[in-house]
């Protein structure tokens, strides 16, 4: 602390600011920090997928879903026609038995039919995830997300 004695004390005011109280509340603030910022800072370690844009090669046996959320709820399009659950589930169910008879004993993963799902961004999640859900019941076992990169992120390899 300063303390002035003596002389001409009484005429100038104490200039010296102290600094006792404030290094204080830093020290406390430090430590605080230092016990808080651990408990804060614990994740499980993941390794995340590298995103990569990859253009999607379309066969025709593949079924093109998009899904949006409408006036009435989720709304569903197989192509350009309008389904219900139900009516999705038997298209799928009908679609995948027609597959597997045209390719007889030559069925391979590679060679089954895919489920490409165009969602909308606003769509809620309980509308693709069912749509998911309904496609794997019919029995498809691939089904994949069809997204448009953002302009300029695609690299052309000449």
């Amino acid at each position: 602390m300063a303390m002035s004695v003596g002389g001409d004390s009484a005429e100038k005011p104490m200039s010296d600011i102290n600094t006792t109280p404030l290094v204080d509340v830093m020290l406390v603030l430090l430590i605080i920090f230092l016990i808080a910022v651990p408990v804060v800072v614990q994740t499980v370690d993941v390794t995340l997928p590298e995103v990569a844009f990859e253009p999607t090669t379309t066969k025709p046996e593949n079924v093109s879903l998009s899904v949006r959320n409408g006036p009435d709820g989720c709304e569903v399009y197989w192509n350009m026609t309008r389904v219900d659950s139900k009516e999705l589930l038997s298209r799928a169910a009908d679609k995948l038995e027609a597959e597997v008879e045209r390719l007889g004993s030559n069925i391979t993963p590679d060679n089954l039919p895919e489920v490409h799902i165009r969602g909308d961004v606003n769509t809620p999640y309980k509308c693709i995830g069912g749509t998911i859900y309904t496609m794997q019941s019919a029995g498809f076992a691939k089904v994949g997300f069809i997204s448009e990169p953002p302009p300029g992120s695609i690299k052309v390899n000449r």
